[in-house]
């Protein structure tokens, strides 16, 4: 494999060498000091990040009697598709390139109960010190063609080291279950079909999506006449 380092541009390798590299789980890469640090990296800041949500949780049950996250999962991106998005974005493969340019590494998805419990964890999250939020792309208020809903944060999580802060980007996506299940069920058509679906199975998809969406808002308005009846209001300001 070629393997060139240039003035100011870090560690560069010859595509097609990187890509067998890659696909080989990038056990090579391991090796190359610019690199092996990398996933470690995303790993802890993961790590990180779901404590400080797990706290979030106990707290919240303990003030609120509820806790509006039903479950999170995270995961580490695959070295052959953060190599495929490098490649497609036309960037070079530095660690650089890497850290600056491909945000969602480290990934994590909360699944709330309602659409209103994510708003409410989005606000906070904002406010926090111990993270910065520096992106929202809300699929929720304006749904992708297909009816995909979800709310997707860019966050960088801080890791003290050794050798001073550092500050790691993870992509969170949060969704009701109603969304966790569509999002999930369209993945496994997707893969059956190898993304070559037919055009009346991606309409009754975006059906799906919809009713999915009203599921939502039924459960959401059940909920404010269950807590109206409990607390004696008329549930407008719920």
């Amino acid at each position: 494999m070629s393997i060139s380092k240039e003035p100011g541009k870090g560690l560069t390798v010859n595509p097609a060498a990187m890509t067998e590299f890659w696909e080989a789980g990038g056990e090579h890469l391991a090796g190359l000091e610019e690199w092996k640090q990398l996933p470690m990296m995303y790993q802890l800041a993961l790590d990180e990040l779901h404590n400080k949500i797990k706290l979030l949780q106990t707290e919240w049950k303990h003030r609120q009697g509820y806790n509006p996250i039903e479950h999170i999962k995270t995961r580490i991106k695959e070295p052959k598709s953060i190599l495929g998005k490098m490649q497609r974005k036309g960037l070079a493969l530095t660690p650089d390139n890497l850290v600056n340019e491909i945000h969602d590494i480290a990934g994590m998805r909360i699944v709330c109960a309602f659409v209103k419990d994510i708003y409410s964890l989005v606000d906070h999250l904002q406010t926090r010190d111990d993270l910065k939020v520096l992106e929202i792309k809300d699929y929720i208020a304006n749904p992708k063609p297909n009816g995909y809903q979800s709310l997707h944060l860019i966050v960088t999580v801080p890791l003290i080291l050794m050798e001073g802060p550092e500050w790691i980007k993870v992509e969170i996506q949060l969704r009701t279950l109603a969304m966790d299940f569509w999002a999930s069920m369209e993945h496994i058509l997707f893969y059956k079909y190898d993304k070559q679906v037919p055009a009346h199975v991606i309409k009754e998809l975006t059906e799906a999506a919809r009713a999915a969406d009203a599921l939502d808002k039924k459960m959401l308005g059940l909920r404010k006449e269950i807590i109206a009846l409990s607390e004696g209001t008329t549930g407008l300001d719920q």
